[in-house]
């Protein structure tokens, strides 16, 4: 065998194992995916609720202030709340998305930093 064939026969055996990478990481990244979407589902799942709670508890409060000045004091408790709430949450949120993004392409690093070149 000439070296042109073995340097050919050696690429083709080089590319194979490379998209043999390239699916192992692409299957080890969407294998990440269901459990992230699925925490992330579940904080906004438990946000909704205690939202929907707390925007029911402000409705029973609201409907037994007799006073202008109460109204105006529950509801300055409730949006205060319900801010405090919403930034915490998607505070929560957030890092669920960022965690998911890093998970998910963790399996990558290893290979892109094996196909880039170096200048040695």
């Amino acid at each position: 065998m000439s070296n042109v064939n073995q340097n050919h026969s050696s690429q083709n055996y080089a590319d194979q194992q490379n998209g043999k990478e390239q699916i192992d990481t692409a299957t080890a990244s969407a294998n990440i995916l269901p459990g992230g979407f699925q925490a992330i589902a579940t904080a906004y799942g438990d946000y909704m609720k205690k939202s929907f709670e707390d925007t029911k508890s402000f409705v029973e409060k609201m409907s037994a202030v007799r006073s202008p000045d109460k109204a105006i004091e529950v509801q300055t408790e409730f949006a205060k709340t319900a801010y405090e709430t919403f930034v915490t949450e998607s505070q929560k949120i957030g890092a669920l998305y960022g965690d998911l993004a890093k998970q998910s392409y963790k399996p990558f690093g290893g290979f892109v930093a094996k196909m880039t070149p170096t200048n040695r």
